[in-house]
């Protein structure tokens, strides 16, 4: 059932408790834990924080802590599927879930006793009626009963044939059976799409400001754990904007908390900024151009893949005055002169270039005089932090490093998260440009595939599920600018990638088409599901995102058909 009072009906529920947090590998999962972790250290409530990667990970950490934990607090995971059946937990376990995943599980939502959701009831959750789709049993056996009980009568006086008994028993069939086949109707249209609500993140800032126990520190984990999701790309441009405007309130309210502070120029201080930035991925801490080379919108703006395309790049960056040598080294060396006008130079000349939307909204922070970062920058550290494919690191010990980064006083972890990042988006850059060049990506009727090779440079990278969508992403961003195809450009896109060369699996994820306008819904999660079911593809559906699964390598092309005689 949803929460009314997050207050009341979730925190001062487990104030004297121990609870379990168990987490999912996304940021926005992440700033959440991090804001939740700050106000259980205040109010020294004892928790144990585990990560959890998919949902046989829940299974397990769930069946390992069932016996001393009555408390489950779920974040980013465990919304979208009937929890209790797939857990079977005792009657006094109760989960608190605080998941972004629509659409939420019906079971979920009218279950009272264990279940309950820390989700805003303003997303447009259009859950169905309760009488649509559950069914009181004592209404069915009510006319069964007479029946026998006539029959112990002796034979020999043969009772009327109750003609009305029968009649309303197949009218009572009748209905149920009308009843049912509307009933998966209603849940089909409303399981359909997979799509994302309200930052996980911003839900428990809002608790903290309820709690007046926010601070600045929380204030920007929650604009991170927003940034993530318009980064990744999972909530329409009006909803990013809305919330943005909500974050900005509590911006101001802080600082102007904090102007009459002695501590308001201390060297460790923290500053947090409304900015209206440009759309080029880490230059403040890259050079100019290897920003905009690696940025999607500015490399899909001038199809950087093509000669044309850097020719382009370059009266680009002449039309706007700036030095080669200038713009080639690092961000922070450049000339005080030219940066301090930086951003209207190049919004200037943008806008002659077709790029109207260069500058975004968006937070910047301050810590101290020396670091300022941007909320995109931490989401982008802090992503290639959690996926690092480099060394033998399991993936505890990543999400336990991308969870510094995100603490202020961690500046090295994050400077290192920084530096990954430009290697994930550079790799990404060359894919595109390999696959598009190369016309790897393939029109299949109903919708665009793409597969990378065993062997492609960064094949590796590309088995996580957060780089693997980004590239898909950008790809289709890509396809969209350079085809001439209309039909194309409004098609989705799966894209498959080598996950584990010796169990022989691939990653095979799906995104919905390409359009400023896109509400983002995606119908690939029930789609595969099918297509794996009617072909018995050997599948693992175990990520927290239904569009996101693991395939075995020898029967992806009979799985491919299924999909595309599916949608077809």
């Amino acid at each position: 059932m949803f929460i009314a009072d997050i207050r009341k009906d979730f925190y001062e529920v487990v104030a004297n408790q121990r609870v379990v947090l168990l987490v999912a590998p996304d940021i926005d999962a992440l700033c959440a834990c991090k804001i939740l972790q700050a106000l259980f250290h205040c109010d020294q409530i004892q928790y144990t924080l585990v990560p959890v990667t998919g949902w046989q990970d829940l299974g397990t950490a769930f069946l390992e802590h069932k016996e001393q934990f009555r408390y489950f607090v779920l974040i980013n995971c465990g919304a979208n599927v009937d929890l209790l059946e797939m857990l079977q937990p005792d009657d006094d376990s109760i989960f608190f879930i605080c998941d972004t995943h629509r659409p939420v599980d019906v079971v979920n939502v009218y279950n009272d006793t264990q279940i309950k959701l820390l989700i805003k009831q303003d997303d447009d959750l259009s859950v169905p009626s309760y009488d649509d789709i559950f069914r009181d049993e004592d209404e069915e056996g009510e006319d069964s009963g007479n029946e026998s009980d006539e029959g112990s009568e002796p034979s020999g006086k043969r009772r009327r044939f109750d003609e009305g008994a029968v009649e309303r028993r197949i009218e009572r069939q009748r209905a149920k059976r009308e009843w049912e086949a509307r009933r998966r109707e209603i849940l089909f249209d409303y399981e359909q799409y997979e799509y994302h609500g309200t930052s996980a993140a911003m839900m428990f800032f809002e608790l903290a400001w309820v709690l007046t126990k926010d601070t600045k520190d929380m204030l920007w984990w929650a604009i991170i754990g927003l940034t993530d999701q318009w980064v990744h790309d999972k909530i329409t441009n009006m909803k990013y904007v809305t919330d943005i405007a909500t974050m900005q309130r509590h911006v101001s309210r802080h600082n102007h908390r904090n102007e009459d502070e002695e501590n308001s120029l201390s060297i460790d201080c923290m500053r947090i900024s409304f900015e209206y930035d440009l759309r080029l991925t880490l230059y403040q801490h890259w050079s100019l151009y290897e920003s905009i080379y690696n940025s999607c919108y500015t490399s899909c703006s001038f199809k950087l893949w093509t000669l044309n395309g850097q020719k382009k790049l370059q009266e680009f960056l002449a039309d706007m005055g700036l030095p080669l040598k200038q713009v080639r080294q690092k961000f922070n060396s450049m000339d005080m002169s030219i940066k301090e006008n930086l951003r209207d130079v190049i919004e200037e000349s943008s806008n002659k270039y077709g790029m109207k939307d260069i500058r975004i909204q968006t937070f910047g922070v301050h810590f101290g005089f020396k670091n300022r970062f941007l909320a995109s920058d931490m989401v982008h550290a802090t992503a290639a932090l959690l996926e690092s494919a480099e060394k033998d690191d399991s993936e505890t010990d990543n999400f336990i490093k991308a969870l510094d980064a995100l603490s202020r006083s961690n500046i090295d972890r994050l400077h290192s998260g920084i530096a990954l990042a430009k290697k994930k988006l550079i790799a990404i850059q060359q894919t595109v440009a390999s696959c598009i060049c190369t016309n790897l990506i393939l029109s299949q009727g109903p919708f665009l595939y793409c597969y990378l090779m065993e062997g492609t440079p960064d094949v590796k990278l590309f088995s996580k599920p957060m780089a693997l969508t980004l590239l898909c992403k950008y790809l289709l961003k890509a396809f969209v600018h350079s085809t001439r195809n209309k039909r194309c450009k409004l098609l989705p896109l799966v894209m498959a990638a080598p996950k584990d060369v010796e169990k022989g699996t691939v990653i095979v994820v799906g995104i919905p088409p390409e359009s400023e306008t896109s509400d983002k819904k995606n119908f690939f999660g029930r789609a595969f599901e099918k297509a794996a079911e009617s072909t018995s593809s050997r599948t693992l559906h175990d990520h927290f995102d239904t569009s996101i699964i693991e395939l075995k390598t020898e029967d992806r092309s009979k799985f491919l058909d299924a999909l595309i005689t599916l949608l077809s």
